[in-house]
Order: C-alpha cells, then sequence, then structure tokens
C-alpha cells in the first residue's frame, strides 16, 4: 500500500470515528466513548498535515496553470514565486507524513512511575541517585509535567532508592528510553586521595496502568500492615500504617510506609504494584518488538549499561546508540532534551528503515 492509500485510510477513520462522536448516546457507554475519543485524537495531527500537504499540491497546480496561460509578467512572475516557495516545503511535509504513519507505541500517553535505586558503589550510589532524581525532576518541570514522591529510602549518603510519579501529556513518549544501569565516573566526596571511583544505579521506568489496559485483579494480593520504623530500626509510628502487597501470582512485593495513613500507604503500595505487573507484560511484548528490528533501542532490560556520566571529563555518553555529549553539568541540571530527541530521531529512523526494506 502506498503512503497516500494509508493517508486516505487515515482520513476515512477518522470520519467515521467524527460521525461516531456525534451519537447522543455514545456518552452513556464510557469505556467505548473513551477509547473512540483516544484513537481519534491520535489520528489528528496525520490528518491535519495531510490536509496541508494536499493544500500545497494544489497550490502548485495552479501556479503551473498560471504559468501556462498567463500573458502578464507580472502575474507570472507572482507565480513563480510562489511555485518556488510551494514546491521547497513538499519534501518537509512528505517526511514528517511518513513519521506520523510510523506505528505508534500504545503507551506513550501514559503517565510513567519512577524507579530509581542505588547499586554497586555504596554511599556513592545513594549520592547519584539523588543527583538523578534531581535532573529527572527539573528536566520534567520544564516540560511542564507534574512530579509527585510517592516513597523515598534515604541512605546514609543520598536515597537507596526513590519512587515517584509523573503525569503530564505524553510522559512515557520522553521517558521510557531511561530504563536501565546509569554509570557514574567521579571523585566521591568521601575520597583523599583524589581517585575516580565508578559507581552504577538502576532506573526503571514504569508505564501507569489504567482500568482500560489492565487492572489488577486483588484476588491475587495479599495485603500486610506492620509498624513503621525509620532508621535503624526506629519506631516512627504507633500504629500498623505500614503496608506490604504481594502478588501472589508473580512473587512481586511492594511496602510503603512513608504516609502516617494505612489507607494512603495501601493505594500507594497497589499502584507501584499494578505498574510493575503492567510493565512486565509490555515489556515482553517490547522486547519481541526490539528483536525483530534490531535496532530499535529497547524500554525494557533493566540490566543493561545504557549511560554513563564522566564528571573529570564532563562527559555524557549513550551507549545505546553511540551518542557523546560534553555538556554534563547541563545535563545534570536537567537539559536532558538533546539526549532523550536523539534516542527518539535514532528510533524513528531505523522504524523507518523497516518499513522500506
Amino acid at each position: 500500500m502506498s503512503i497516500f492509500n494509508k493517508l486516505d485510510a487515515v482520513v476515512d477513520r477518522f470520519d467515521t470515528l467524527t460521525e461516531k462522536m456525534g451519537d447522543p448516546t455514545l456518552y452513556e457507554r464510557q469505556e467505548e466513548y473513551q477509547a473512540i475519543t483516544k484513537e481519534r485524537a491520535n489520528l489528528e495531527d496525520i490528518v491535519a498535515a495531510y490536509k496541508e500537504y494536499k493544500q500545497i499540491k494544489a497550490d502548485v497546480e495552479e501556479a503551473k496553470e498560471i504559468l501556462k496561460n498567463e500573458k502578464d509578467e507580472d502575474m507570472r512572475e507572482m507565480a513563480k514565486e510562489e511555485l518556488s516557495e510551494k514546491e521547497s516545503e513538499i519534501p518537509g511535509l512528505e517526511e514528517r507524513l511518513k513519521l506520523l504513519l510510523l506505528p505508534k507505541d500504545p503507551l506513550d500517553d501514559k503517565n510513567v512511575i519512577v524507579e530509581i535505586r542505588a547499586g554497586a558503589g555504596g554511599d556513592e550510589a545513594s549520592i547519584f541517585v539523588g543527583d538523578v532524581y534531581r535532573m529527572y525532576n527539573n528536566y520534567c518541570r520544564s516540560l511542564g509535567f507534574k512530579t509527585e514522591d510517592i516513597s523515598v529510602s534515604a541512605g546514609d549518603e543520598g536515597m537507596k532508592e526513590v519512587i515517584f510519579s509523573v503525569s503530564g501529556d505524553k510522559v512515557y513518549s520522553k521517558l521510557k528510553y531511561e530504563s536501565g544501569v546509569h554509570r557514574v565516573q567521579r571523585v566521591p566526596k568521601t575520597e583523599s586521595q583524589g581517585r575516580i571511583h565508578t559507581s552504577t544505579i538502576t532506573v526503571a521506568i514504569l508505564p501507569e496502568a489504567d482500568e482500560i489496559d489492565f487492572k489488577l485483579d486483588l484476588n491475587e494480593v495479599r495485603i500486610d500492615v506492620y509498624r513503621s520504623s525509620g532508621a535503624g530500626g526506629q519506631s516512627v509510628n504507633t500504629t500498623d500504617s505500614a503496608v506490604r502487597v504481594t502478588h501472589i501470582p508473580t512473587g512481586e512485593v511492594v511496602s510503603c510506609q512513608d504516609e502516617r495513613s494505612q489507607l494512603k500507604n495501601k493505594d500507594k503500595a497497589l499502584k507501584i504494584l499494578a505498574a510493575r505487573i503492567f510493565d512486565k507484560i509490555a515489556q515482553a511484548k517490547a522486547d519481541k518488538e526490539a528483536a525483530e528490528r534490531k535496532g530499535l533501542v529497547g524500554t525494557g532490560d533493566r540490566s543493561e549499561r545504557i549511560r554513563t556520566y564522566n564528571y573529570p571529563q564532563g562527559r555524557c555518553s549513550d551507549h545505546r546508540i553511540g551518542l557523546t555529549l560534553y555538556s554534563l553539568d547541563k545535563i545534570m541540571e536537567g537539559d536532558l532534551g538533546e539526549v532523550i530527541d536523539a534516542l527518539i530521531a535514532h528510533n524513528q529512523a531505523e522504524l523507518l528503515k523497516g518499513q522500506e526494506d
């Protein structure tokens, strides 16, 4: 099927969905209503770009017709300028239409839960967890995303683990490539000899599960409550407000004790658990697709070393696409756009190559 046949099919589908939305009884069927509005919204950019493309093609034909039949030199000169301007816009629009027609990741619109954990390197790894947490918060703020802490586990220095949610427009599409092992090379503040140490942390980006895509079966979940405790085992609460939830089929366990309310801790723990189980399902699918298109950047393997942050050289390297930037200070302040955009562009190029093969 040619690109224009595909585009015509998209326009037909868009018109069908628009017609369905005119049904006054649709709102009574909420799941169907949400599915239709979501699908239609995903097609709007393609339809608008195709409409613009067809208008430019029509303008080109009109300018050619004037040049063919018009005798007035002023009119011919205007037509030449119009023709040159419009023809120069066509290649860019055709490229944009190809990108818009690429298969969409159904998770791209999702909000996410971010889990950052210290790996090898002791206190230095915990300190870097805090640095990366700050980096992501600044980056998300620059995009207008909202972040909310869910769980924080402090270490002697920095954070052993931090879990937070990110909500906004197409959050997963921006953060999904961040899952994996992040390596830092620098002189720790505790190092008296000035030697460079290498430490690691892991980042997991979990798409938030909604009930349309996935619903956690509470019959498969065991919920335990216990008294929360602080550093060194000291009690910080006199009631059983801490909650541990276990997904019996997979053995996945989530504990939450940050809130004083047992109900709030339970809600947070179940939210994280649902996201982890949903992520396992999505990860299996993503791994299969990445295996079929070997050039694609994976979004699932948490054991893959994806990036190195080298402080002595001010260097940030993404090993998956061979990208090296010497702007580490700006990146750690949240200026991640160049890295994220390069990963997205790489995947788009691989998908386009796959369609041409």
